[in-house]
């Protein structure tokens, strides 16, 4: 894994995900498929603000959307928490290929 290039996709998510409002609303998604009015209730910004939060995640990958009526449901995109997920996992295996290395390094021994 390069430090210095991330997959265009993970950048997106970890972009998307930087925000507070942002996760907030994924967290508010875990539970289940919600309109905009539902997810809205309660958060201290306005709905109009509420569907642009959505409109990143959904560019992230990590929301998806359905017309139900007049309204959107928005849901968790299995797919993208998996990209995010796999992105990770790979980070803390180097991590932790790493730190055995450097722990059973040259110096290292019993005692010591």
């Amino acid at each position: 894994m390069n430090p210095e290039l991330l997959d265009p996709e993970v950048e997106a998510i970890f972009d998307a995900l930087g925000d507070r409002t942002r996760r907030l609303i994924l967290r508010r998604l875990g539970d289940g498929p919600l309109p905009v009015v539902e997810i809205a209730r309660g958060m201290p910004v306005s709905r109009p603000a509420i569907s642009q939060h959505l409109r990143v995640l959904k560019d992230a990958g990590l929301v998806t959307d359905r017309p139900a009526g007049t309204r959107r449901v928005y849901a968790v995109d299995p797919g993208g928490l998996a990209e995010l997920r796999r992105y990770l996992e790979a980070f803390w295996a180097e991590a932790l290929s790493r730190f055995t290395a450097f722990a059973e390094g040259p110096d290292a021994g019993p005692g010591q």
